[in-house]
């Protein structure tokens, strides 16, 4: 029997984390967030002072990355070679790094293998931009989640103050939307949703809203038995 598996794609802003996290934890499953790879990658890049053009280093760097997730009641944290790198990744200069070396075709293609690792048993939920289009094309559920770019900015900047950082609301809404740009005009794995994925608008709705029509839909498919 195949390892059940459900990803929640979508930009960034859209709460993929939060619902995803909620669902691997409410499930017992494993838990993946594919853009921590990156974001991590794109910390040691820059703290190696990496040229972002050099696709050898990068694709060498990946394939050494050592990163693991740990869930807990108040979140997941991610730790890069043992250290809690959790604060680091939400930052505006981490996430343009991390776009930045997820349209690097070798480095998408050392990170796939290690991505789709993280597919064991009880089951997975897997959280990023392509986990239903490329990585997880036969998952059991597919969703993809998409909010407004002014909300997603909105929602970035609240969480930069949570974590003690700073952020103008004009400057996040610019990044976001460059970020956007790059990710849906990339040639490797562009930012869609699969054929076969769910579309669900956050713009308007609370986390428990999302919850709620996401475990209606797991429980249809009988994903798995906690609801």
């Amino acid at each position: 029997m195949s390892v059940p598996c459900i990803t929640i794609d979508g930009p960034a802003g859209v709460g993929k984390g939060t619902v995803s996290q909620r669902l691997a934890r409410l499930a017992g499953w494993h838990y993946l967030n594919s853009g921590a790879l990156y974001r991590v990658l794109g910390i040691q890049a820059q703290r190696s002072s990496l040229d972002f053009n050099d696709d050898v280093a990068l694709a060498a760097l990946a394939e050494g990355l050592q990163i693991q997730f740990r869930l807990d009641d108040g979140g997941a944290s991610v730790m890069l070679a043992g250290e809690d790198v959790s604060d680091e990744l939400v930052t505006e200069s981490t996430g343009t790094a991390a776009s930045k070396v997820a349209s690097v075709p070798t480095v998408r293609a050392a990170l796939l293998h290690r991505q789709r690792h993280f597919l064991q048993s009880p089951g997975l939920v897997a959280e990023g931009r392509d986990m239903g289009s490329v990585v997880f094309p036969t998952a059991g559920l597919k969703i993809f989640l998409d909010a407004s770019a002014e909300e997603r900015a909105r929602r970035r900047c609240k969480q930069l103050k949570d974590n003690g950082l700073s952020g103008s609301l004009r400057a996040v809404l610019l990044e976001i939307q460059d970020r956007d740009k790059r990710d849906r005009e990339r040639s490797v794995s562009p930012l869609f949703p699969a054929e076969d994925a769910i579309i669900i608008d956050t713009t308007a709705l609370t986390v428990d809203q999302v919850m709620d029509q996401i475990l209606e839909l797991c429980g249809e498919r009988r994903l798995f038995t906690a609801i």
